[in-house]
């Protein structure tokens, strides 16, 4: 008997067409990957376009996150190899020098957002220490170490630890964003409904597109993701896969969409433009106006959730794209070359958190297009390249997912060089 066939017979007894409790915690694990920090800010960026846009944004956002997940997930799944992650999927169809320069650029697309997540989530609690606790200030460089070792830690404790956190994570910050909503209701107001002028709205959407991309990204899980279920699923790994995606999707637009919409009919566009001008989160600014300790309280708390959730989705990522990194170029053993990674992006972020460096927003700037380049425009070219791949080639998603990546890059480096 072949060890393919012992390893089936091992495996429990899975179906593609029944949903199990595999399929929510990676559910939860893509949804807690997708919803940064960014989401305090979403509402004020994607709401003061005006109404219009609005309603464009959010038709558009579940096909513009479904299909350039599900087409990231079919792409590594497109290996000959069983076990194969982002840089070998790479390589194999883009050979070894293209190959490398991609695995290389997708690791400094996730790599620079965990560093502005160790300095985020050092923010957040030392804020909440001294402004909700009234406690003073621990010393910087000890508070920052231990966040960034415990999620860390979190990440060493392997795949069943790492499921169940974000589970904890995911469950809170989905029932205090679905109250938040729900609490802002009575504060709703008509929102101004005029004829849009089409230039200017043209420009406000094109300009939005990398906003709604990132906004409800996950691609830093995707590899590790699509290997999981090519283990657990083997040959039914892209149907479910794609399930499994379509879902998190849903979740993710249900309730992020709720939260935004909320949000910007709780305010009027005078009231967004000075959120937009003070640079401060969407909770601190309706905690503000409204004389609200529960929100200023919830500001904090969801901004704390949604940082260690998000920061566990990209180490994941981080990690696995390291690993294939220097085994290749240096042929170091797996275990030496992910104890030498842990210990370098933990030094690297701890450092990070510790100096707070002002220059943060050009690393997210330098991030944003090269996500958009893997995220969408990436495997569509390997539609057209890949023999696996070429049944796609006829499929209206796979031409809207290179329009969509196409828009988020120009507006992306329009919006730094422009």
């Amino acid at each position: 008997m072949s060890n393919a066939s012992e390893a089936s017979m091992d495996m429990p007894s899975v179906s593609r067409g029944r949903w199990t409790k595999h399929d929510t915690h990676w559910v939860l694990s893509l949804f807690g990957t997708a919803v940064g920090a960014g989401i305090l800010f979403l509402p004020i960026n994607i709401g003061i376009g005006g109404f219009w846009p609005l309603i464009i944004m959010a038709l558009l956002a579940f096909p513009m996150t479904y299909f350039a997940h599900r087409g990231l997930a079919r792409f590594v799944l497109s290996s000959k190899q069983t076990n194969a992650d982002f840089t070998d999927v790479v390589e194999e169809h883009f050979g070894t020098g293209v190959g490398r320069l991609i695995s290389l650029l997708y690791f400094f697309s996730i790599f620079p957002i965990l560093l502005i997540y160790g300095v985020g989530l050092t923010n957040t609690v030392d804020s909440f220490i001294v402004n909700q606790l009234e406690m003073n200030s621990p010393p910087r460089v000890v508070l920052s170490g231990v966040l960034v070792a415990g999620m860390i830690a979190v990440m060493l404790g392997g795949e069943k630890l790492l499921l169940r956190a974000f589970a904890a994570l995911v469950y809170p910050l989905v029932a205090i964003l679905f109250c938040l909503s729900l609490y802002l209701v009575p504060n709703w107001q008509m929102p101004v409904v005029s004829s849009p002028e089409l230039g200017s709205m043209a420009e406000v959407l094109w300009l939005s597109v990398p906003l709604v991309v990132f906004s409800f990204s996950h691609a830093a899980a995707i590899s590790s993701f699509a290997n999981t279920q090519r283990r657990h699923y083997q040959g039914d790994a892209a149907a479910k896969s794609e399930a499994i995606l379509r879902n998190t999707s849903i979740m993710l637009i249900a309730f992020v969409l709720l939260f935004v919409f909320s949000c910007v009919l709780s305010l009027t566009p005078e009231q967004m433009q000075q959120a937009k001008v003070e640079n401060v989160s969407i909770l601190s600014y309706l905690a503000n106006i409204y004389d609200n300790p529960l929100i200023a309280t919830l500001g904090p708390l969801v901004a704390f959730i949604a940082i260690t959730s998000s920061f566990l989705g990209h180490f994941l990522g981080a990690r696995e794209s390291f690993n294939g990194l220097v085994i290749k170029q240096l042929k170091l053993h797996h275990s030496v070359t992910d104890k030498l990674g842990i210990i370098l992006m933990f030094l690297a972020i701890w450092l990070c958190a510790v100096l707070n460096p002002s220059i943060l927003d050009m690393m997210g700037a330098i991030s944003g297009p090269i996500i958009a380049m893997i995220l969408f425009i990436m495997p569509t070219i390997a539609v057209f390249k890949v023999k696996a791949m070429a049944k796609y080639r006829g499929h209206v998603a796979t031409y809207f997912v290179l329009a969509v990546g196409l828009l988020a890059v120009s507006a992306l480096l329009y919006n730094m060089f422009g």
